[in-house]
C-alpha cells in the first residue's frame, strides 16, 4: 500500500510515465541497461512522420521537476466521511467532493477515471500578487537528490529548491505548480474531452504556452473574453473589465456543442413550427454576381396570396400568378447574390407560404424581398461572453442580447451572499458562466471535474443543469482544506475582519475551520434552493465526501521498519488507517472508483469485501475457519470467482498467510483450475 508506493517513488525520474508507455509499446528500443535507443525508435517513424528539429517550446525553471512530480504516486490515503455518506440523500449519489491537495487527489483519480472525464472546468490561482498564491512544496528533496534525479547542476538544483521551500509566487513557481496538475487532467479526459481554464492577464500568456505543451497547439480552440467587471478596475491606467477562459480539446476530432436558444427565441409560428425571419440575400459585400454567378438568379413572388405575416409564395418560374421578379440587390441597387442555390431553394419551397421555408414579403420601400423561415434552435457560442438570454435575432445572425450581468464576478458574489457566505471568496465565479462552459463541453450524462472547486460553483452548476433538463451529469470536485485559523493569524491586519466573518459563518453552521467546508455548505444550501425552484425534480442532489490523509510519522516509521519476512502481526498500521480508509483507497486504486458494487462477505465471522474481480482481506484475525469458508465459497457458489485476493499485509502473521497460500494453491490445482492471484500489499 504505502511502503510499496514509497519504494516505487524512489526510482521515479522526469518523463517516467511516458517512458513506461514507450517501453510497453516499443520494447526493442530499450537496451539491456534500460536506456532508450532514440535512433532505433526513429526507424519506426521514418516512413510515417517527418521529424523536424525546428520549432519552439516553453522553458521555465523547474520544468523537469514538475514532470517528475506528475510521475510520483501519491502517498496519501482516501478517508470516507462515513456519517455524511450514509445519509439517505448521499448514499447512492454519484457526485463526489474531496478535501485534499488536488495534485494528490488527481493521482488517485487517474487510477479509476483515466479517459472517462468529458469536461473539466477550473479556476486556478491567477498569481496576481494579491490572490494568496504561494508555491509550497511538501517534498523533502536535497540538492544532491535533484542533481541525480534531474541530471542538472548544483546551481540549478538549489534554485529549484529555493522555489519549493521559501514559498515563491514567481512565474516559474506558478508554472511548476500548474504543470503536473494539467498533465494529469489531460489523461483524465476522454477522447471527446474539453477543458476550460479561467485566467487573467498575469499568467494568461504563460498558461497558453503551457497548455500548448501539454494538450497540443492544434487542440487549442479559443481564448474566450469574459466580462468580469462592468465598471473596470479603475485603479489601473486602463479600466480592466475582462478575464479569459482558455478552451482546449483532447484531440482535433472533438466537436463542441452549440447552445440552445432561450424561451421566446422565435417570434413567429406556422404549421411546421416556430421560426424567425431571415433575409435570403447574402449581405456579405465580398460576395455578389461577379464572383458567385450561380447564386444570382431571379425569384418570382405571387402578390395575390398574403398570409397573416404578410408572406407570399415564391417560384423559380415566371407565370401570370408569380409575376413579381426579385433579384438579390442591396439598398443601393448593387447586385449581390442569394445565400442558397436553386436546388436548395426548390427543396425548401412550397406553394403554400404556411408550408414553405422560403417566402416573399413586401418591404417598406415598396419592393419585394425574399426571406428564409429560420428554425434552428441552437447557435455557436461566441468568444466574448456577457449575458446570453436569447430573445430574438438582431442583425440576421445568432447574436445575443447582452444584459451584462450573468458572467461578472459581482454576480458570483451575490450568489454567495444569498447563501450567507459573503466575503468567503474574493472573486467567485457565477454559476451561469460555469453552466455555459458545461453545456458547450459536456452532455446530459457526462462526468465533470473541477479540481479548484473553491466555493463549489461547479457542483451547483451540475445540479442546477440536471434539475432544468432532467440530466444525469456527475461531478468530482476537489478543494484544499486550508486552515482558516492559521490564515487569520498570518494575514495582513486589513484582511483579518474578512477572515473573521468566514470563521463566524463556519461556527454558525457548526463546521470545522477549513476552506473546504465553505464549499460543502454552499452545496447543501444550493440543493435547498434548487428543490424550491424544482419541487418535483428527482435528480441527484446529494454528494459523497472524502478527504485525504497523510501518514503520521509514527506509522511511517512502522511501515519503513516492517519486515514482511518475519510476518509478526502489528496492528498499529491497521489501527491508524481503519478498514473503511484502506478499502476506499484500494477500490479507487483498482479502477472501481467511488461508485462501485462492493459487497461484504461473511467468512465464518470474518468480514471480507468483494468487488467484481477483487476480494479484499483487510481486518486482522483471519482464522482457519474463515479460510475454510472462503475455499468452500469458491467451490460451491458459481457466481463467486474473484481472480484477485488482496490482503493488507500488516494485519496477518506468517501462519495465517501460509495457510491461505496453501489453500489457494489447492484451488488453482483443482479440476476447476481457478486462476487466483494472491496480492499482499504493504
Amino acid at each position: 500500500m504505502i511502503k510499496d508506493i514509497i519504494s516505487a517513488n524512489a526510482l521515479v525520474t522526469p518523463n517516467q510515465k511516458e517512458m513506461n508507455i514507450l517501453k510497453e509499446n516499443f520494447p526493442s528500443c530499450f537496451r539491456t541497461d534500460d536506456s532508450f535507443d532514440i535512433e532505433k525508435f526513429s526507424e519506426f517513424l521514418s516512413d510515417k512522420i517527418e521529424i523536424s528539429h525546428e520549432g519552439y517550446e516553453l522553458k521555465f525553471l523547474g520544468k523537469n521537476y514538475a514532470k517528475m512530480l506528475a510521475s510520483f504516486d501519491t502517498e496519501t490515503v482516501i478517508v470516507p466521511d462515513e456519517r455524511h455518506n450514509r445519509l439517505p440523500e448521499n448514499a447512492d449519489s454519484e457526485n463526489i467532493y474531496i478535501s485534499g491537495d488536488n495534485l494528490d487527489v488527481l493521482k488517485h483519480l487517474l487510477k479509476s477515471y483515466s479517459g472517462q472525464v468529458k469536461c473539466i472546468y477550473i479556476d486556478p490561482p491567477y498569481n496576481t500578487g494579491s490572490d494568496d498564491f504561494v508555491y509550497n512544496d511538501k517534498f523533502n528533496f536535497t540538492v544532491e537528490d535533484l542533481v541525480k534525479k534531474l541530471s542538472i547542476d548544483v546551481e540549478e538544483a538549489q534554485r529549484i529548491l529555493d522555489l519549493t521551500t521559501r514559498g515563491s509566487a514567481s512565474h516559474s513557481a506558478w508554472l511548476m505548480f500548474m504543470y503536473p496538475r494539467l498533465q494529469i487532467a489531460r489523461d483524465l479526459l476522454n477522447k471527446q474531452g474539453v477543458i476550460f481554464i479561467s485566467i487573467d492577464d498575469n499568467e494568461k500568456d504563460n498558461l497558453k504556452l503551457l497548455c500548448d505543451d501539454i494538450f497540443g497547439e492544434n487542440n487549442f480552440i479559443a481564448s474566450i473574453i469574459v466580462q468580469a467587471n462592468k465598471r473596470g478596475q479603475t485603479y489601473k491606467q486602463l479600466a480592466k473589465t475582462h478575464e479569459y477562459l482558455l478552451v482546449y480539446i483532447k484531440n482535433e476530432e472533438v466537436i463542441l456543442n452549440e447552445l440552445t436558444k432561450g424561451v421566446n427565441a422565435f417570434d413567429k409560428q406556422d404549421s411546421i413550427g416556430e421560426f424567425e425571419e431571415r433575409e435570403l440575400r447574402n449581405r456579405n459585400p465580398k460576395y455578389g454576381k461577379y464572383n458567385r454567378p450561380n447564386l444570382f438568379y431571379p425569384i418570382y413572388a405571387n402578390p395575390n396570396i398574403v398570409d397573416k405575416y404578410g408572406y407570399s409564395p415564391i417560384s423559380l418560374e415566371k407565370t401570370p400568378d408569380f409575376s413579381i421578379e426579385i433579384f438579390p440587390l442591396n439598398s443601393e441597387g448593387v447586385e449581390s447574390c442569394w445565400r442558397w442555390g436553386k436546388k436548395k431553394l426548390v427543396d425548401n419551397n412550397d406553394s403554400d407560404p404556411m408550408e414553405s421555408n422560403v417566402v416573399a414579403k413586401l418591404k417598406n420601400t415598396g419592393e419585394f424581398g425574399v426571406y428564409e423561415k429560420y428554425r434552428k434552435g441552437t447557435f455557436k457560442a461566441k468568444t466574448i461572453w456577457y449575458e446570453d438570454n436569447i430573445v430574438g435575432d438582431l442583425v440576421g445572425e445568432d447574436d445575443d442580447i447582452w444584459e451584462e450581468t450573468a458572467v461578472i464576478t459581482e454576480q458570483g458574489s451575490k450568489e454567495l451572499s444569498a447563501y450567507g457566505m459573503a466575503d468567503a471568496f474574493d472573486f467567485p465565479k457565477p454559476t451561469y458562466l460555469v453552466k455555459k462552459a458545461m453545456q458547450i463541453g459536456g452532455a446530459e450524462d457526462s462526468l465533470f471535474v473541477d479540481f479548484f472547486s473553491g466555493s463549489a460553483t461547479s457542483t451547483e452548476a451540475v445540479m442546477s443543469l440536471n434539475a432544468e433538463d432532467n440530466g444525469k451529469r456527475k461531478i468530482i470536485a476537489i478543494q484544499l482544506p486550508e486552515d482558516l485559523d492559521l490564515k487569520y493569524k498570518t494575514v495582513r491586519k486589513s484582511e483579518k475582519p474578512k477572515v473573521k466573518k468566514v470563521l463566524d459563518f463556519l461556527d454558525s453552521a457548526n463546521r470545522p475551520h477549513t476552506l473546504d467546508y465553505i464549499g460543502i455548505e454552499r452545496i447543501l444550501r444550493a440543493k435547498k434552493k434548487i428543490l424550491e425552484q424544482n419541487p418535483n425534480t428527482s435528480v441527484d442532489l446529494g454528494f459523497k465526501h472524502y478527504y485525504l490523509a497523510e501518514i503520521t510519522q509514527n506509522t511511517l516509521d512502522k511501515i519503513e521498519k516492517f519486515d514482511n519476512r518475519g510476518l509478526i502481526t502489528d496492528t498499529t498500521v491497521y489501527d491508524e488507517f481503519g478498514t473503511a480508509t484502506i478499502l476506499t483507497t484500494w477500490l479507487v486504486h483498482d479502477n472501481y472508483g467511488f461508485v462501485n458494487n462492493c459487497k461484504m462477505v461473511d467468512l465464518a465471522g470474518y468480514m471480507a469485501y468483494w468487488c467484481d474481480n477483487h476480494l479484499y482481506l483487510i481486518n486482522p484475525g483471519l482464522t482457519e475457519e474463515a479460510i475454510k469458508a472462503l475455499i468452500d465459497k469458491y467451490n460451491t457458489v458459481g457466481a463467486f470467482n474473484p481472480q484477485n485476493i488482496v490482503l493488507f499485509g500488516y494485519s496477518f502473521n506468517y501462519v495465517e498467510l501460509e495457510n491461505l497460500k496453501t489453500n489457494v494453491k489447492i484451488l488453482r490445482d483443482s479440476e476447476k483450475n481457478l486462476k487466483i492471484n494472491l496480492d499482499i500489499r504493504y
